[in-house]
């Protein structure tokens, strides 16, 4: 399972929202690519990276963070937030980024994701954000009529490289990854699922790292790594990759 440390950008800074409120963002630096090289140094080869301000203006707002944490970081970018066009996709993949997040694209123009994901083969993650098990967008300012796993189902043989599951009312709260509906979304689809929000300490990568037969790819975590509350060294040995 891969351990992903998350960078959230928030003009040009490193936060963290509580449940996606762009108004209850705490800053934890304001230099993205040292904080990128950090988790590096602690054993990180996966990085998982956010234009918070994108994901509502649906472009890319944190651009020059974004090229200078590809810059800096040795290994694989996943990058979302605002990514809904064509041109936006081939951007960021020209510029170094190894996987492109889509949220908000993936339920209003399924056809177009899934024409990205055939042209970039294991490059398209498609994020299913979750609020009471239904889909949200727009940065998480809507929610759907839309249930989580038929969302999932509609990209199951487009070639998408994972789904990104993220429950919108425990992220960045540090309650607990609801695991329950993790596990539960991956039994149900045929696409590796990543575990994303409440990230509180090493009994979730442990008990996340067990359902890897059940296609957890991997768990995001932030804010429980900023406050020294999961020693990312241990959880990505415990997790077995980074």
């Amino acid at each position: 399972m891969i351990v992903f440390p998350a960078i959230d950008l928030k003009a040009g800074q490193v936060v963290r929202l509580s449940e996606g409120d762009m108004d209850r963002a705490t800053v934890y630096g304001d230099n993205p690519a040292a904080q990128a090289l950090l988790f590096a140094e602690a054993g990180a080869q996966h990085l998982h990276v956010v234009d918070l301000d994108g994901s509502f203006a649906g472009r890319a707002e944190n651009r020059e963070a974004v090229e200078a944490i590809v810059a800096a970081f040795p290994g694989y970018v996943q990058l979302g937030g605002g990514i809904r066009t064509r041109a936006a996709v081939e951007g960021w993949f020209e510029l170094g980024v190894a996987r492109v997040v889509m949220g908000s694209a993936a339920l209003k123009d399924p056809e177009f994701v899934k024409d990205m994901a055939k042209e970039f083969p294991g490059g398209i993650v498609v994020a299913v954000d979750a609020r009471d098990g239904m889909v949200a967008t727009e940065g998480w300012a809507e929610v759907s009529d839309v249930e989580v796993v038929d969302l999932a189902r509609r990209f199951e043989d487009a070639g998408v490289a994972s789904l990104l599951f993220t429950d919108i009312g425990r992220d960045g709260l540090l309650k607990g990854v609801n695991i329950e509906a993790t596990v539960d979304l991956a039994r149900r689809v045929d696409i590796p699922v990543i575990a994303s929000g409440g990230v509180k300490g090493l009994d979730d990568i442990r008990m996340l790292a067990l359902h890897a037969v059940d296609g957890i790819e991997g768990v995001i975590t932030g804010r429980a790594i900023y406050e020294g509350k999961l020693d990312l060294a241990t959880a990505i040995a415990i997790a077995g990759r980074g």
